[in-house]
């Protein structure tokens, strides 16, 4: 359908006319327009208006899917705050410390502040956005519709969105061979076992239908890990030496800022591991689309965000300066020894399991939900075909994220590389073009559409143009990290290769810390 300059009245209704389908401002033919039709649409509209018939939009939801036998919109900001625990209190927090040691301790806590503040920031954005346009429900949609309304787009977010999920899946499952050759000191048994036994517990883990329904678990996941992670702490300080202690070298020894002689490469590297451990702003919309009141999702942002900040930021000081430079390796377990290690590690594995099996939950989801529509019975009751669907997109991805995870047998260069890859889009450009487009549906209330980022710069306040600086800021980093960030990245591979620092592929080696 093609864009319209003057949209036909059916499509919207102001609050003292009578309710449409939803019993409210929009029109049941109000979700067949493009985009850039339903923009038009809302620019009609009062503010009030659009508050009133996107809650309208929401209610209508949660009411027809009351009749359901699966209900999607069920959770609540309690249940999504333990999603979003699980998803930033993971395995990946013990990267810190290895990121730490290469950009010493201040910068490295700097940036910890500076990137925490900024998701958080932007998951305000996400909030907001996605209550002003209810109907977008995950992040391929927000992409199509930040970006013109094409559907080419929504293709290429779609694509970034799925290899980025799967590639965590990869990690999981490569992290939890790490996790049983080092457990069980393994030297018989081949590690494509391990990785193969990783595989079938997420799978199975992954099945639930709704994300309410993984809620529990993944309290229990982030529960454990901050265990983990206390106890890697503790066992630091306490040990008598590093995991590979050498006497004939000096004693342990910490930096505050980068040792001299730090390429470019190095650094990037680091700084992408944090990156990459906060930046999870790509299940957000996922996730506010199950909730019942998707305003709360606030409120569960700001408890994670100063949670993870201070975990952050205390794990990577505490184990750096006990583990030091000589003897960091990522994950951060491998620099504790003897059972120590051991013992901390093994509370890491409930998060190994089930944050992967989140991932590629979310994903089958998505593809789910697209394959069969809002009035199929096959997505809204149990059915055979439904659950049999479900389970083969469930065990599809799950093979793929195996066969990634033998094929690119590292850790954190893999973090770094889908930092690199994606999310330089879905943590930064997407929300700072979101801004925007949320200005411009305001001043379109006040009369003036369609403005440019200058004349919205002119017209803020002054509060609202240190908002504009950041957000073309927001812009400037995704891009940054895009194009030198992935030379940093691709650049790191190759000399770790060169080095022999990682393993053949589909090999039987332990690849214990």
């Amino acid at each position: 359908m093609g864009s319209i300059s003057n949209p036909d009245s059916r499509y919207y209704r102001s609050s003292s006319d009578s309710p449409g389908v939803y019993g409210g401002p929009f029109d049941k033919d109000f979700d067949k327009l493009s985009a850039s039709q339903q923009d038009l649409a809302k620019e009609k509209m009062s503010e009030k208006d659009i508050e009133l018939a996107n809650d309208e939009f929401i209610e209508a939801q949660i009411i027809e899917e009351s009749q359901h036998q699966i209900n999607y919109r069920n959770c609540s900001w309690q249940k999504t705050a333990g999603l979003l625990f699980s998803e930033y209190i993971c395995l990946a927090i013990m990267s810190f410390p290895w990121s730490y040691s290469v950009l010493g301790l201040v910068p490295g806590l700097i940036l910890t502040v500076f990137v925490s503040l900024t998701v958080l920031y932007t998951g305000l954005i996400i909030t907001d956005y996605v209550a002003a346009y209810p109907h977008v429900t995950n992040v391929c949609d927000i992409g199509q519709h930040l970006f013109f309304g094409s559907k080419v787009v929504w293709y290429v977010t779609a694509l970034m969105f799925l290899l980025n999920n799967t590639l965590i899946q990869a990690l999981h499952v490569l992290t939890g061979a790490k996790y049983f050759n080092t457990i069980s000191d393994n030297s018989t048994i081949c590690s494509i076992v391990f990785a193969v036994v990783t595989m079938i517990i997420c799978f199975l883990l992954s099945l639930p239908r709704t994300f309410s329904s993984l809620s529990s678990v993944a309290y229990f996941s982030a529960i454990t890990m901050f265990i983990a992670v206390l106890l890697s702490m503790i066992f630091a300080g306490i040990q008598e030496h590093p995991n590979g202690y050498d006497e004939l070298k000096e004693a342990v020894s910490w930096r505050l800022f980068p040792a001299k002689g730090t390429t470019y490469v190095e650094g990037m590297s680091a700084f992408l591991n944090i990156v990459y451990t906060f930046v999870g702003q790509i299940t957000y919309p996922s996730f506010i689309s199950q909730m019942k009141r998707p305003k709360d999702f606030k409120k569960a942002l700001y408890i994670v965000t100063l949670c993870e900040v201070i975990t952050f930021a205390l794990c990577g000081a505490i184990v750096y300066v006990y583990v030091g430079d000589d003897y960091m390796v990522a994950p951060a377990f491998g620099g504790l020894s003897g059972n120590y290690k051991k013992v901390a590690f093994s509370f890491a594995l409930p998060t190994i399991l089930f944050l992967g099996s989140l991932y590629g939950n979310v994903s089958s989801q998505f593809l789910f939900l697209k394959i069969f529509n809002k009035d199929s019975a096959h997505r809204n009751n149990h059915t055979i075909v439904g659950w049999g669907t479900w389970i083969g997109l469930n065990l599809f991805l799950w093979v793929i994220a195996f066969i990634i995870a033998e094929v690119i047998p590292f850790f954190s260069d893999l973090l770094s590389l889908m930092c690199s890859l994606f999310d330089c889009w879905f943590g930064f450009v997407f929300w700072g073009v979101a801004f925007f487009k949320l200005k411009r549906l305001h001043y379109s209330k006040l009369g003036e559409s369609k403005l440019s980022v200058f004349k919205i710069f002119h017209r803020a306040t002054p509060v609202g143009k240190v908002e504009v600086i950041i957000n073309i800021f927001l812009i400037g980093i995704g891009i940054y990290i895009l194009g030198p960030g992935l030379y940093a990245t691709i650049q790191s591979i190759i000399l770790s290769y060169q080095a022999n620092a990682y393993g053949s592929v589909f090999s039987c080696v332990s690849n214990a810390i």
